[in-house]
């Protein structure tokens, strides 16, 4: 999978990595004159020629040696342009692929391994792109062009100097079989230290409340501590490769001089050819040095480089070929059952239909699977059996975009974007006018605080602006979902952060905008339930009960109970 995301890559901007190939190809070949003159010029020296011939020969070792400075650096600053550009595409493909995933998909990931694959892990891969991937295109080809011209001046010599090559070879290949599944469990490491950091942060309030410290403490030590171990196992790894090629780096060197001097001596090659072939195999130090020093990189690239790629891997929203348009409005549920995956059944056989237009609101004790049923109405998760179909159409096999157009689910759960109120509400619309974006506001009833606010549309929300809270921040929720003009609007809760006066007011202004669209309202305050066309009753799972507030009421089953519990103190507390 990562060897074809880079070959996608590379050919995304094949061009400039052919000219930084070739740039670096011609940089290799000026650095390969220095030996073979440094050889000529012992030669001219042994022969009895004066010194001119020696200077110009000098000269021309400058000359090589100033072009492939020169070339060299114009490749490097081709390559890291390359590298920047293809960043920036694994970047934007990570960004689209996340938003692309499914919300069950994030949930069971965790925004702390998201955030530690979109920073960290993004982050490792650019350094690679940027700087080791030019780096040991330019030091691969040098190696290549230095052991060429070693065979073209002496075979026997370079035969024995690749020979001599041997202990890199095996030490490499020890390291390579170890190194890729080490780097995964530290990358993986680093991502359960995030999680746990992110989730406790998130969750302090409860943490305090339920005593939870020591508990996360904890944890927290526990993923310290394998994320130490495999830092450790890594470095191990590290500290048994490169001391074994230093030292190796010398034998090559070491075994071309004695068996080039033992050769000259009985004339089988000349004192040149043994002086340039011990100046290329040590001059093949460098850019083997760095090779082997990036390929350690490498490991640990590409382990970030997998978990980035990993992704598309993952369950997209829709299917790739796109569903067929929905024929109408009507969604229709049937034989839905669902579970969890650590948790036991939570629907069990649920039929349902909900016209188009209608007014629907689901009850029931908490637990009964109220929630879990709306997320399969907006598409967030599929049923395990059975159907939820808008217009004979999968609701969960909807494109994203799509989707969002035909049903959107609003919960208590609700976020304030850093940037303007304007920013925060063009997220739903991003053509919307600034009337709209009024008209919006008003329908939720949220224009008055939003004009008293310092520069209205144009104020900075969140931390460093003006603070948003919980109930402003789910007014601008509600006032996104009326740009976006769904067809069917589920809330979960959506009032549950205003007081009852201002939830009233906005739960009758959203009726009246909403007018002719299907509202589908979990609800927990049952004066919703009977402002609802139809009431479902939710128990244990199933549903038991369905129709009119009237006519349930009359029924005397679980919904009368509720009311009277309800209705007989408006102000208790009422598990539903």
């Amino acid at each position: 999978m990562v060897r074809r995301a880079v070959v996608r890559l590379v050919r995304a901007d094949g061009r400039a990595f052919a000219w930084a190939a070739l740039l670096n190809a011609l940089a290799a070949g000026a650095g390969l004159a220095g030996p073979w003159l440094v050889g000529r010029i012992v030669d001219q020296v042994r022969a009895g020629h004066g010194v001119g011939a020696v200077d110009r020969l000098a000269m021309w070792i400058l000359l090589c040696a100033l072009a492939q400075l020169l070339l060299a650096r114009w490749a490097r600053y081709v390559g890291h342009r390359f590298g920047e550009r293809t960043l920036a595409r694994v970047r934007e493909e990570y960004v689209d692929r996340v938003l692309e995933l499914p919300a069950s998909a994030v949930e069971r990931a965790g925004t702390g391994d998201l955030t530690a694959r979109g920073t960290a892990d993004v982050a490792t891969v650019g350094t690679t792109l940027r700087d080791a991937g030019p780096e040991l295109l330019v030091c691969t080809v040098q190696a290549l062009f230095v052991l060429g011209a070693v065979f073209a001046l002496a075979p026997l010599l370079a035969l024995l100097g690749v020979v001599g090559l041997t202990p890199i070879w095996l030490a490499l290949r020890w390291y390579l079989r170890r190194a890729r599944a080490g780097y995964l469990a530290m990358r993986a490491a680093t991502s359960e230290v995030t999680e746990i950091v992110a989730a406790t942060a998130a969750g302090a309030r409860t943490v305090e409340a339920f005593r939870l410290r020591g508990r996360r403490t904890a944890a927290s030590r526990e993923a310290l501590e394998t994320s130490r171990r495999t830092r450790l196992h890594t470095l191990f790894l590290r500290t048994v490769l490169f001391p074994a090629i230093e030292v190796s780096y010398t034998i090559p060197v070491a075994g071309v001089l004695l068996a080039g001097g033992w050769l000259h001596a009985r004339g089988a090659v000349g004192l040149g050819a043994v002086v340039a072939s011990a100046l290329y195999l040590r001059q093949l130090t460098e850019p083997l040095d760095q090779i082997l020093m990036r390929v350690e990189q490498l490991q640990s690239s590409g382990a970030a480089f997998a978990r980035v790629e990993g992704l598309a891997a993952a369950p997209r929203s829709g299917r790739p070929d796109g569903p067929a348009a929905p024929a109408d409005d009507r969604i229709e549920v049937r034989g839905v059952r669902y579970a969890y995956e650590r948790g036991g059944e939570v629907l069990r056989g649920v039929d349902l239909t909900v016209r188009p237009g209608e007014r629907l609101a689901v009850v029931g004790p908490s637990g009964a699977g109220k929630t879990t049923l709306s997320r399969l109405l907006a598409g967030l998760d599929a049923p395990g059996a059975g159907s939820v179909t808008v217009g004979g159409v999968p609701v969960a096999a909807l494109e994203p975009e799509r989707l969002r157009r035909q049903v959107v689910l609003v919960t208590q759960e609700h976020h304030v974007f850093l940037g303007t109120v304007r920013d925060n509400l063009l997220i739903a619309e991003p053509t919307a006018t600034d009337a709209r974006l009024w008209t919006a506001l008003a329908a939720v009833g949220a224009d008055d605080w939003a004009r008293a606010l310092p520069d209205a549309l144009d104020t900075r929300l969140g931390p460093g602006g003006h603070p948003a809270d919980g109930s402003r921040a789910q007014q601008l929720a509600l006032a996104r979902v009326v740009l976006a003009d769904p067809h069917t609007l589920i809330l979960d809760e959506a009032t549950a952060l205003l007081d009852p006066a201002t939830a009233r007011h906005t739960e009758q202004a959203l009726a009246a905008v909403l007018e002719g669209r299907t509202v589908i309202a979990i609800a927990h305050r049952l004066h919703t339930a009977h402002d609802a066309d139809r009431v479902a009753v939710m128990e244990d799972g199933r549903l038991t009960e369905l129709g009119s507030h009237e006519e349930l009421v009359e029924a005397g089953g679980a919904y009368a109970a509720l009311w009277r519990t309800w209705h007989g103190d408006e102000g208790a507390e009422v598990a539903i």
